[in-house]
């Protein structure tokens, strides 16, 4: 795997809480190695910029409450290309130490829950996780 995709974590998601989540591809620019990502935040009000907001999105306001519009410009530093597979949402109990995957993105539709259990259980290892 090309160096640029093994600095990218597979999973970054807040450590409790229900929250949105989006399901990325990361591919080397010009290259076909790439990897699937997992990125999720209760601060995303949205999966992703909706047509509503890309007006003041042109004059330069940042809209920094969309998961993918975080993760994009730090990714893209890195000399890699982002596209979105799907998004839901997780819930994260750290105290029971039980993550659940559920429902999906009306932006980007749903996304396949089965590879995000599996990413999510190569970090949390000793965690009860559990897709709807």
């Amino acid at each position: 795997m090309a160096d640029s995709l093994v600095k990218v974590p597979d999973v970054e998601i807040d450590s409790e809480g229900k929250f949105k989540y989006i399901l990325v591809r990361v591919k080397v620019k010009g290259g076909t190695d790439h990897k699937d990502i997992v990125r999720g935040t209760k601060s995303a009000e949205y999966h992703k910029v909706h047509s509503s907001f890309l007006l003041p999105r042109l004059f330069g306001k940042c809209l920094p409450n969309h998961i993918f519009e975080k993760v994009n410009p730090a990714l893209e530093a890195l000399g890699v290309e982002c596209s979105v597979l799907g998004g839901g949402k997780i819930e994260h109990n750290n105290t029971e130490k039980k993550l659940r995957v559920f429902g999906e993105s009306t932006g980007y539709g749903k996304a396949d829950h089965a590879v995000t259990v599996e990413k999510l259980k190569t970090v949390f290892k000793d965690y009860e996780i559990t897709m709807e």
